[in-house]
This record gives structure tokens, C-alpha cells and sequence, in this order.
């Protein structure tokens, strides 16, 4: 048995976080159980491209080696393997620098939002702390995306889906503008493909690579931003495959039909994931995956395929891929092309999957994530398969076959 232990939710807008220095230090303080083995440390940072300099670390004060240079990419999780004899029970303060004399070498990953932080920042080579106007602008209070996983402790039972209220204002005008294909009374699958392709030819993918301003959750937002191609401050927004999926499991339950999110990766830790749907169908007695992204569901023999049975198809999906009409517009943007020949075609994505356990997102924004798909998967949120959790390690929960497998209940 092992808990992870940790004071923040990964709620990472990537474009505010804290930069290193040898003069801007980060601490953090953990509370933890004695323990008696190592543990494992796990932080989210990013390296600056061709930077020589290691992020160094501390433990209550002693120095651990330090993290070489790596993944220049995006905000990555780095794992270390910390002596149980620098830990104690009780408050632990972790700290973390750099070399650098300027902010280009590393900076780790903070969630703004907390009134009273666990974590600090030195803006002195660590002789003076401060836990508030914090991240390299200095106009933050956050905590730093760092967390210890020990053998002591059991991490907690996955939670249940947090559905929508059916009756909410939001989702009455969400009924106004969708397709009435989907809206009317008709069999299931016709109305979730109906929905799948008005939202996969709504708007151009768009991902954190090619834009800064992050598109919340909020389908009708999401629409507005994607077909304008300008959000926040005018600026072009990141509309991208998690958009498609939170935007169609908000669409879904307006129109009755049970809907979540699913998250899909194929290297842990890595960046050849993708953000799908699964729909409930009563008839079959399983949730059925539906990518209103590349507007695809997966046949065989005239049966949807739900993500367990996909993942047992193989690397070759191609010949049971239904694509919609949603899809001749996707074809038209050259890297959804290559994401669906190199990726999903292979099933790639497939490989491992989570469900992020909330789904009202209309009624509970401030509980979306603000940068989903533009770090390193990081939200607590998410529910990953128990056969993965050494991979997994820096998330809290894990769920069997019977928790994704279960019917929706409210």
C-alpha cells in the first residue's frame, strides 16, 4: 500500500507559474507520516531548452542530488527518490533553485488560488520567505506542484461522477442552440453522432502549441471562442481536444444522455494523449467511447466499442473506425491528419485511460481545470486504472473495473 500525499489539485495555467534562480527559491512543506522507507518525490517542473544547469533540492534542509537537465517541451514530471531518514513526521519543507543568475534554466509548476500557501517563495538565495506575491510576475498566491508518495498510508477510494443539474438554466439554453438531431426523441446512437459532428465541424483544433489563452470548460464559450478564433484579451484561444469532450458531455446531459469525460494517454508521462467521451448506452450495458474531435466511434461487427475493448483491439484501429461527417472537416487542418494517422489509428492514445470524475462543468467552474493538455497530465481529478499506478504515482486515485464499468448514478 502507498498514499500520496499533497496540498494542491494541479490546476496549472502554464503561463503563470514560478521561475528559478540562484537568487528566486520555492519551498513547499508537505505534512507527513513517519515513515520507515523511501519515498518518492514528484514535481512538475520544465527545463529551459539547452539550459546545462540541474534544478537542485532540499530536504529539511539537506541537499539531495540534483535533477539533470531534461524534457524541454512542456511543464514534465520529474520523480525522485527521497532517503526515509531526511524525512520526519510532521512539516517537511522541500526547496528547489537553479544556478542561473536569470530566469532561463527552470521553473516549476504552481496552482494559483490559495489563500494561505503551504509554499514560499525567496527572492534572496533563500534568506527571507515570503508565501505571497508569488510565480516570476510576482501577483500570486499559489502553491508549487510538488508531492510525496510513501508506503505508509492508502490512498483514498476513487469518487463518484458529479453530475450536472438537469434542470439548470445553463443547460436549457444549451438545448436551444444544438442540432435538433440531437434534441429530438430517435435512437441514441443517431443523436450522439448528430452531436459529435456539429461540434467536431464547429470549430479549428486548436492546442496550447499554437495558442496561450486557455478556453474554459463552458461549451457555449468554448463554441464562441472556437469559431471566432479569438478569446481573452483577443487573443487566439486553445480550443483543442479537451474542448470537444467537456463541451459534448455538457451538450449530452441537457439532452438526458449520460456522458463523462475520458482521458486517454499513451506514454505515461509523455504527450501522445487525447481527451474523449463515453456515452452510456443502457441497450449494451457499457459506456461507449466517442471522439467528437475527429467525430469517430469504434465498430465491430455493428457493436460500439467502449475503451477496455478497444484497448484489447490492438494497434490497428483503422478498419473499425466510423467516422462522421465532422470528420471532412478535421481532415482539412494537416496536424489532425498526422494525429489521426500516428495516434489514433494505432490506438496510441489508447494505452491507458482515466475518467475525470466531475462533470458540471456549467454549474461548478471554479472545479475545471484552467490548462488541461497544456502540461504534463497533472489534475487530481483524474481516475487512472489500479494495474497502473507505479506509472501513475503522482495522482491519488485509482479505480478497478467495476468503477469504470459501473452505470451512471445520481
Amino acid at each position: 500500500m502507498s498514499k500520496l500525499y499533497y496540498t494542491e489539485h494541479g490546476h496549472v495555467v502554464p503561463t503563470l507559474c514560478e521561475e528559478l534562480t540562484r537568487w528566486r527559491r520555492a519551498r513547499k512543506v508537505l505534512r507527513l507520516p513517519a515513515t520507515a522507507a523511501p519515498g518518492t518525490l514528484y514535481l512538475l517542473a520544465r527545463c529551459y531548452r539547452d539550459s546545462p544547469l540541474p534544478l537542485r533540492v532540499s530536504v529539511n534542509g539537506k541537499e539531495i542530488p540534483p535533477i539533470p537537465p531534461g524534457n524541454p517541451v512542456a511543464y514534465f514530471w520529474y520523480d525522485v527518490q527521497v532517503d526515509p531518514s531526511l524525512l520526519k513526521e510532521g512539516a517537511n519543507t522541500f526547496e528547489f533553485w537553479t544556478d542561473a543568475p536569470a530566469m532561463n534554466a527552470w521553473s516549476l509548476a504552481m496552482e494559483s488560488g490559495h489563500a494561505r500557501p503551504e509554499s514560499a517563495v525567496s527572492d534572496d538565495g533563500g534568506r527571507t520567505w515570503r508565501n505571497e506575491k508569488m510565480g516570476y510576475l510576482s501577483v500570486l498566491l499559489g502553491e508549487y506542484v510538488a508531492r510525496m508518495r510513501l508506503t505508509e498510508g492508502e490512498d483514498p477510494a476513487p469518487p463518484s461522477v458529479a453530475w450536472e443539474d438537469p434542470s439548470g438554466p445553463r443547460l436549457a439554453r444549451l438545448r436551444e442552440i444544438m442540432p435538433s438531431a440531437a434534441v429530438d426523441a430517435g435512437p441514441l446512437m443517431r443523436r450522439v453522432r448528430a452531436l459529435s459532428a456539429w461540434l467536431s465541424a464547429s470549430w479549428e483544433h486548436t492546442s496550447s502549441g499554437r495558442a496561450a489563452q486557455y478556453a474554459p470548460w463552458d461549451a457555449e464559450t468554448i463554441l464562441a471562442w472556437g469559431k471566432a478564433r479569438s478569446g481573452h484579451a483577443g487573443q487566439l484561444a486553445v480550443t483543442m481536444c479537451v474542448h470537444y469532450g467537456a463541451a459534448f458531455v455538457s451538450c449530452c446531459q441537457a439532452v438526458g444522455i449520460p456522458a463523462r469525460c475520458a482521458v486517454l494517454m499513451g506514454t505515461p508521462n509523455g504527450y501522445d494523449g487525447h481527451f474523449v467521451a463515453e456515452v452510456w448506452f443502457e441497450d449494451y450495458g457499457k459506456w461507449v467511447m466517442v471522439d467528437p474531435n475527429a467525430d469517430a466511434v469504434l465498430f465491430r461487427e455493428g457493436i460500439p466499442l467502449s475503451i477496455p475493448e478497444i484497448q484489447r483491439a490492438g494497434g490497428d484501429l483503422s478498419g473499425l473506425i466510423e467516422w462522421g461527417p465532422g470528420a471532412d472537416f478535421q481532415r482539412t487542418f494537416p496536424h489532425m491528419v498526422e494525429f489521426v494517422r500516428n495516434n489514433l489509428e494505432k490506438g496510441v492514445c489508447f494505452r491507458h485511460r482515466s475518467v475525470w470524475y466531475r462533470a458540471d462543468f456549467q454549474s461548478h467552474p471554479e472545479l475545471t481545470p484552467p490548462g488541461h493538455g497544456s502540461t504534463s497530465y497533472c489534475e487530481t481529478g483524474l481516475v487512472w486504472e489500479r494495474r497502473d499506478r507505479e506509472k501513475f504515482g503522482m495522482f491519488p486515485c485509482f479505480g478497478d473495473a467495476g468503477y469504470f464499468d459501473a452505470p451512471p448514478r445520481r
